[in-house]
C-alpha cells in the first residue's frame, strides 16, 4: 500500500514533485531521502490528518504499531525543516507541527504545489461548463454527469484481476508451511496484490505481519544479527508483545538458530491461528552480502521443517511465508540453500487486452475511449499497469483527448513526465545501464546484452527480455529515451 491508497485526500497536492524537492535539501545536508514511513507522515499531514489520526491509520492499515509522539518527533526532524527551507520562509512557521502545517498548506499551495488537475477540481469544472452550455453534451460533460453518480472509482479501489493468478495465490495460502514468491519489475501490481492475500488471510482469522525492507533503516542491515533481531522484534510488536529477546535468544547457537528458537518457542507455539510472514522488496537484501544467504538459508530451513511430522514440524506448519521482489539477480546460492526455487513462483505480466478494457470500464471510461481508443493507447504504452491506470485516470480527471495525451506521452510535458526522469535519473546513476539502453532503443531488432546488465534493466520494467535478447517494454520508451540518451 502506497501513501496515496492510505491518505486518498492527498492526491489534490503534487506529492511526487514536493518529495522530489524535500529530497534534493534533504541530500545537500548528507540527510538521505524520505524513508516510505515519513512519506506516510507527510501524506497524512497535506491530507490534514492529526499526528493521533495518522498514527491510528497506520497502525490499522498496515499493521505496525505507531506512537502518535513519534509522529510528531519524526515530523519536525525529518520533514518540517525541509519544507521551511523549501519555501523560504525560516522563521515565520511555528515550531508546533499543529500550527506548523495550517501555515505550511496554505504557503505550499501557494507555491504552486497543489494539484488543480485533481479529480476533485476537475469535476468543479466540468460543473461550471455543463451549467454555462447545458444544451452540449461532449466528451467532457459525459464525465461530469458520470461524476455526479456518485460511484465513481478512485485509484484506490482498483484492482484488476490476471487469472489464474489471485486464485492461484489464495489457495496456497491456505496450505500449511506455503511458501509463495511473487516477482515482476517496478510499478506491475505486486503489492497490491499482496495486500490482497493478506485481507483474504486475514478474513480466515490468520494473522499477518507484511516486512517491508523499504522501510528498513541502514542501520538495520549492518549485520546478520542486527537484521534478525529487528524481524523478532517487528513480528512481536505485531502480536502486541514485548520483545523478549532475552530470554529466547541465545548467541552460543548460532544466529539463525537463535532467530528459530524464538519464532518456535515465544511466537509460533503460542498462537492458534496460522501466521502469515510477508516479506516485500525483498531485492533490497540482494545487496547485503552479510545478511543475504544466511537469511535464504533461514527461510528455506523454515519451509523445510514445515514438511516434517514430528513435534516442530507441526509448529512450523502455521507459517505460510511471502517473499516479494522485482528482480531476478539473486547472488549466487547454492540450490539447496536457497528459498529461490521451491513454493510457488508467481510472476506477474502485463495488462491483455480484455483487463484494460476493465480497467476503462471501472473508470466508466469503457465508451468514451472505445475499441479504437484502447488500441492506441496499448500500442504505445502495452499492458504496463502503472502506465495504463495513470493513462486512464487522466482521462477521467483532465480534459484531454486520447490524441493529445499519445503525441505529449514521450515528452517533458505529458502525464508521464515525472515516471520517465525518474528512470532516467536511474539510467544516468550507473552508466553501464545508459550505454546498454541507449543501444537498445536506438536499434531496430532485440539486442543481446549482459545477463546482470539485462536484468537490471528488467527490473526497472524497461526492457521486456526475449529468448536471450532484450527489447524496450513499450513504445513510449523506445521514443523518450532515444531522445534523452542522445
Amino acid at each position: 500500500m502506497n501513501p496515496l491508497e492510505l491518505f486518498s485526500e492527498a492526491a489534490s497536492w503534487k506529492i511526487d514533485e514536493l518529495i522530489y524537492k524535500i529530497n534534493e535539501i534533504r541530500n545537500t545536508y548528507g540527510k538521505g531521502e524520505l524513508s516510505e514511513m515519513h512519506k506516510y507522515y507527510l501524506c497524512g499531514q497535506l491530507a490534514d490528518y492529526s499526528s493521533k489520526e495518522i498514527n491510528t491509520k497506520i497502525s490499522q492499515k498496515l499493521n505496525l504499531k505507531v506512537d502518535g509522539r513519534t509522529v510528531r518527533t519524526a515530523l519536525s526532524t525529518e520533514i518540517n525543516d525541509y519544507i521551511r527551507e523549501l519555501l523560504g520562509f525560516p522563521n515565520t512557521l511555528n515550531q508546533d507541527v499543529k500550527n506548523f502545517w495550517g501555515n505550511a498548506r496554505r504557503e505550499l499551495e501557494k507555491a504552486g504545489y497543489k494539484n488543480y488537475n485533481s479529480q476533485f477540481q476537475s469535476l468543479d469544472k466540468s460543473v461550471t461548463a455543463a451549467k454555462k452550455e447545458t444544451e452540449i453534451i461532449d466528451f467532457n460533460s459525459e464525465l461530469e454527469q458520470d461524476f455526479s453518480k456518485g460511484d465513481s472509482y478512485s485509484d484506490t479501489n482498483i484492482y484488476i484481476e490476471r487469472p489464474p493468478i489471485e486464485e492461484k495465490c489464495l489457495k496456497a495460502i491456505l496450505q500449511s508451511g506455503a511458501l509463495i514468491r511473487i516477482k515482476a519489475p517496478q510499478k506491475m501490481g505486486k503489492t497490491l496484490l499482496l495486500e490482497k492475500m493478506l485481507d483474504y488471510a486475514r478474513e480466515q482469522g490468520y494473522q499477518t505481519a507484511k516486512l517491508d525492507l523499504k522501510l528498513a533503516d541502514r542501520s538495520v542491515l549492518t549485520d546478520l544479527k542486527t537484521f534478525l533481531q529487528w524481524l523478532c522484534s517487528y513480528v512481536s510488536d505485531v502480536f502486541e508483545k514485548p520483545a523478549n529477546l532475552d530470554e529466547y535468544w541465545q548467541d552460543s547457537l548460532g544466529i539463525n538458530n537463535s532467530c528459530t528458537r524464538y519464532f518456535q518457542r515465544y511466537l509460533l507455539a503460542k498462537i492458534d491461528s496460522p501466521l502469515v510472514l510477508a516479506i516485500d522488496n525483498f531485492e533490497r537484501l540482494f545487496t547485503c552480502e552479510n545478511i543475504f544467504s544466511d537469511f535464504c538459508l533461514l527461510l528455506r530451513n523454515w519451509y523445510e521443517t514445515a514438511k516434517q511430522s514430528d513435534r516442530m514440524g507441526k509448529i512450523w506448519k502455521k507459517i505460510r511465508l511471502v517473499v516479494v521482489n522485482s528482480t531476478e539477480v539473486y547472488p549466487n546460492l547454492d540450490i539447496n540453500r536457497s528459498p529461490f526455487n521451491v513454493g510457488l513462483a508467481i510472476d506477474l505480466p502485463e495488462f491483455s487486452h480484455n483487463q484494460v478494457e476493465e480497467m476503462a470500464s471501472k473508470y466508466q471510461l469503457n465508451r468514451h475511449l472505445g475499441e479504437e481508443g484502447i488500441i492506441k493507447l496499448m500500442t504505445i504504452i502495452g499492458g504496463h499497469p502503472y502506465l495504463v491506470q495513470e493513462a486512464i485516470s487522466s482521462f477521467k480527471t483532465q480534459e484531454i483527448s486520447i490524441e493529445s495525451l499519445l503525441n505529449m506521452a514521450p515528452t517533458e510535458s505529458g502525464i508521464f513526465s515525472y515516471h520517465l526522469g525518474q528512470l532516467l535519473e536511474s539510467l544516468q546513476a550507473d552508466s553501464q545501464l545508459e550505454v546498454a539502453y541507449k543501444q537498445v532503443v536506438t536499434s531496430f531488432e532485440t539486442v543481446q546484452l549482459n545477463p546482470k546488465i539485462a536484468f537490471k534493466l528488467h527490473s526497472l520494467g524497461l526492457v521486456k527480455i526475449i529468448g536471450n535478447d532484450c527489447a524496450p517494454s513499450c513504445d513510449l520508451y523506445r521514443q523518450f529515451f532515444s531522445v534523452f540518451l542522445n
